[in-house]
């Protein structure tokens, strides 16, 4: 009898043994904000799932709670996202659903700019000279988080200055019409920003230290994605774009290029690299 059992038993498990793994799901959908730090990422992601032979679908949202919605829900699988600062009170909210899959950039940062010729060098000169930039700080749309940090830093190194909101158009404008006579101006700018690589500024030091430091961008998906999707992880943990990279497609978008065109020659002139995340082959 126990022979029996043992010859059905070892029956069972090498039919268990031939059953091939299931496939991981090659259709992704990437969940993005339309912003100029994360629409190169998510094309260079889309670029290199495709040449794995991925189906990608890009969905576009217009704020993090509904794209942060979208991804506990399953609606998108991933994205890429600034966890520790932009979007850190959607991802403390929801990271019990969520996993953290990657990291895939570093060095987002946002503060108070001045074009280089100008000779002060920190937030806390700004006060003694603010005549000279007509009493003003030019802002972005109100709301933003870069203009909340801006306003703290005018009462942090109690600036007698007027913090202007406007859009980032707006704000473009005005640093071009001054940068052209060469007057002083400030401004609330970030990098990485097409702005950055056109404008010659600096940021001004911020020894109070009102502007967050460099912040990372992670891949986040739902949870339970790595261990379902381990090729995709692979793929997804092999892909890091530099902060100048992502400055470099923005500007030759601003130059007129479309993304997919910008996307298409980065990877054109990163083939080596983008080569060796694809050598990543599925068992």
């Amino acid at each position: 009898m126990n022979s029996i059992f043992k010859t059905l038993a070892a029956t069972a498990l090498a039919a268990t043994l031939s059953v091939p793994a299931l496939a991981e799901d090659k259709t992704i959908t990437i969940g993005t904000m339309s912003w100029e730090d994360l629409t190169p990422i998510t094309g260079i992601t889309k670029s290199v799932l495709e040449q794995q032979g991925y189906t990608v679908e890009v969905e576009e949202f217009s704020e993090w709670g509904i794209a942060f919605a979208a991804l506990t829900k399953g609606d998108v699988d991933i994205m890429a996202s600034q966890t520790d600062y932009v979007a850190h009170d959607y991802w403390l909210k929801n990271m019990k659903k969520l996993e953290k899959i990657s990291p895939v950039s570093h060095g987002l940062y946002q503060a108070i700019a001045v074009p280089s010729y100008v000779t002060i060098n920190s937030m806390d000169e700004l006060a003694g000279v603010k005549d000279q930039f007509g009493g003003k700080i030019i802002g972005i749309e109100p709301g933003s988080g870069l203009m909340r940090d801006a306003a703290s830093a005018v009462d942090a190194y109690g600036l007698d200055m007027e913090l202007v909101e406007g859009s980032t158009a707006a704000m473009t404008a005005a640093l071009d019409s001054a940068m052209t006579r060469e007057e002083w101006i400030a401004v609330t700018v970030w990098e990485p920003s097409w702005m950055m690589q056109k404008y010659d500024v600096k940021f001004l030091a911020d020894p109070k230290g009102v502007f967050p430091t460099a912040q990372s961008y992670y891949f986040i998906g739902t949870a339970g994605f790595s261990a379902e999707n381990p090729h995709t992880r692979e793929l997804l943990a092999s892909i890091y774009v530099p902060l100048a990279d992502i400055t470099a497609i923005n500007g030759a978008m601003n130059d007129g290029k479309s993304l997919d065109e910008a996307v298409s020659d980065w990877v054109a002139s990163h083939e080596d690299l983008v080569t060796r995340w694809t050598d990543i082959k599925a068992d």
